[in-house]
């Protein structure tokens, strides 16, 4: 039998929905490819995606017609900002020309990319040319050899710090940040080396406490450095004063370095959970629209697009979901970690 769950009325719901918790929709982050060149053992391990692997047929993937029809629809409920996320973005052919496409929807502000670098250096002009407002590149360690091992034994730190010197030349207007998901015992070692490298430069490093997204990763609460530790590490070495927020449900923390080498960003899912002011939905690169991170379903839009309805029927669908959104995993994440239900896999939905 079905549940049904009250849906709230607010006056201004057709527009700007709010969901159960009265958080409203603002951004929306779009899986263009399920694919990825990594196979970094916290989301794609090459044990269970080795060759064998049936990943999306490209007809199982929305076209980007469908993405921008998604991406109106949204919009036009109050979404202002687009990430382009994967698996690994830049594999999928011709994203030059969605990024046109949505840089054209009325109401989007802000067009950002998170990709893991490595094809970032032959794309970053014509990606900023076409409209890409911001780049986010993950970047773990600048160990070479550990850097091979996170990632899988597919990747050179190399080729993504070029793909990093090659976004900042293209001039990106919202900037690029680096993104590095830190575990204990793993690379925790290394973060302050990474900040080094990025004293002094525009780049923005953001430090991830390890999150359990997905299954498949082995995640563990021992392998979470709480945000608060690692802050007092990097200020015993580099002295850091608290910025505020630029806009209400910012993920990461803010700080800058005293002597004015530039700014960081922590991201405290864990230790401090942000449901609260969480204002995210995602959609898979099949289609499928995701409320949370670590949601166990989600709601199937391809069948919607190719059944033939109307915008206003898309957008209905978009808005009745998102009123019935109650998501708050990371606030509640000691009681459900334990349950058998299976979360979606990070490279469907980004992070």
């Amino acid at each position: 039998m079905t549940t049904l769950h009250p849906i709230p009325a607010p006056s201004d719901t057709a527009a700007h929905p709010r969901d159960r918790l009265g958080r409203a929709l603002h951004d929306l982050r779009i899986s263009v490819m399920d694919r990825c060149n990594f196979r970094c053992p916290y989301c794609m391990p090459e044990s269970t995606y080795g060759e064998h692997f049936t990943f999306l047929r490209n007809d199982e993937r929305l076209d980007f017609d469908e993405i921008e029809r998604i991406a109106r629809a949204a919009a036009g409920l109050g979404v202002s900002k687009l990430r382009l996320t994967g698996g690994e973005p830049l594999l999928r052919p011709h994203l030059v020309d969605l990024v046109r496409q949505l840089c054209g929807i009325e109401g989007i502000e802000d067009l950002a990319m998170t990709t893991n670098g490595v094809l970032l250096a032959r794309h970053a002009q014509e990606l900023r040319e076409a409209g890409l407002h911001r780049v986010t590149v993950s970047l773990d360690t600048l160990d070479p050899a550990l850097f091979h091992r996170m990632s899988g034994g597919r990747g050179r730190v190399a080729d993504v710090l070029a793909g990093i010197d090659a976004a900042l030349a293209a001039g990106f207007p919202g900037g690029v940040k680096v993104n590095t998901v830190v575990q204990k015992g793993v690379n925790d070692h290394a973060i302050l080396d990474v900040l080094a490298h990025f004293r002094g430069t525009t780049v923005v490093p953001r430090l991830i406490e390890y999150m359990d997204v997905g299954n498949r990763n082995d995640w563990s609460p021992s392998r979470v450095l709480p945000s608060r530790e690692l802050v007092e590490r990097i200020a015993a070495k580099w002295p850091l004063q608290v910025l505020p927020a630029r806009y209400p449900g910012e993920v990461a923390s803010r700080y800058r370095f005293v002597d004015g080498a530039g700014e960081i960003g922590v991201i405290s899912s864990i230790s401090q959970p942000f449901c609260g002011d969480c204002s995210r939905a995602r959609l898979s690169s099949e289609g499928t629209l995701y409320t949370c991170l670590f949601a166990t379903r989600g709601t199937d839009l391809r069948l919607l697009l190719r059944g033939g309805a109307s915008d206003e029927q898309l957008q209905v669908l978009l808005r009745d979901t998102w009123l019935r959104r109650a998501d708050r995993y990371s606030e509640q994440r000691a009681d459900l970690h334990t349950s058998s239900s299976r979360k979606i896999e990070m490279h469907y939905i980004g992070g």
